[in-house]
């Protein structure tokens, strides 16, 4: 699983995904990306399942890159206990994604078996996302 290696604080707020993104909206290593369309939290295991789908159906040739990383913890308390008695323990970390962010990148592939990939990684996911080329991407950024 994906998280870091040591952090500055050890629990975090829950933060809003409300705002824009100014940056991470370009496919800039591959040749096409996986855009997710609306805000969520994308744990690191989804993030994981998403990459093994992808390199399992390319029969590991061409080239993935994650462009995410769960860097948020994410805290609960036990089943059937009191409240009060300070926050949970970390129980798995997350990616705070908000819409327009190209979360992986596929390169060296067809174009029918990067899409068929992508697709499979997409429905791993916890959110609604978009398949775009590197064209795509850069042209829709310029708007």
């Amino acid at each position: 699983m994906l998280m870091p290696k040591r952090v500055k604080h050890r629990k975090q707020f829950r933060g809003n995904m409300s705002g824009k993104l100014t940056r991470g909206t370009t496919v800039t290593y591959g040749d096409y990306g996986l855009v997710c369309e609306e805000p969520v939290w994308i744990r690191s295991n989804q993030i994981e399942a998403a990459r093994v789908a992808m390199t399992r159906f390319v029969k590991r040739g061409g080239k993935v890159w994650i462009k995410i990383f769960p860097d948020k913890p994410y805290t609960k308390k036990p089943a059937e206990v009191r409240m009060g008695s300070g926050k949970g323990a970390v129980e798995f970390w997350v990616a705070v994604v908000k819409p327009g962010r190209v979360m992986f990148e596929i390169a060296g592939v067809s174009e029918e078996d990067a899409k068929e990939a992508l697709r499979l990684a997409a429905n791993k996911l916890p959110c609604r996302c978009k398949i775009v080329a590197k064209a795509q991407a850069e042209g829709g950024a310029e708007e």
